[in-house]
């Protein structure tokens, strides 16, 4: 129960040591600095004016759609006087074209698909190797004829 060094004399006396250093890890809450509070936030401001761009030019998301709204009935402005935003149309016109319209070539994958869509050869009607047209036989006449006599049926009632 003794240690050869004389630090412990019991184990009580070791359980005690060991809790008063425990006791002594753990810190003590620090009270607050005001000036330390006050130099931090000083130069979190500095840093967020440095970094921060502000923007005074203001426009509509030409992604989302508008809803246009007429203008009051008593108002003493007319509407010639409204002058047009020529930058502000020309990003609307741009967001509204189609891909196709926008870029040469595929910006990606799915895109690529549809893309070209101008045949590789002229199409020839005489050219029995690509021009399929639809024919009818025995069966599908007698299906062609009961779905117009069905369709006439439910049309007179």
């Amino acid at each position: 129960s003794t240690q050869s060094n004389g630090e412990f004399r019991t184990f009580q006396h070791y359980f005690k040591q060991i809790n008063l250093r425990k006791m002594a890890a753990q810190k003590e809450p620090v009270p607050l600095n005001f000036v330390h509070q006050n130099a931090i936030l000083c130069e979190t401001i500095k840093k967020e004016q440095k970094h921060q761009k502000l923007h005074k030019d203001y426009r509509v998301n030409p992604f989302k759609k508008m809803h246009v709204l007429a203008g009051k009935p008593n108002e003493a402005t007319a509407e010639e006087d409204a002058q047009e935003d020529d930058q502000y149309i020309n990003i609307f016109k741009k967001a509204r074209e189609l891909p196709t319209e926008k870029y040469e070539y595929p910006q990606t994958e799915s895109q690529s698909y549809g893309w070209f869509t101008t045949p590789l050869i002229d199409s020839d009607r005489s050219d029995i190797r690509l021009h399929h047209p639809r024919k009818m036989s025995e069966v599908t006449k007698y299906m062609d004829a009961a779905w117009r006599l069905k369709e006439q049926s439910e049309n007179m009632q």
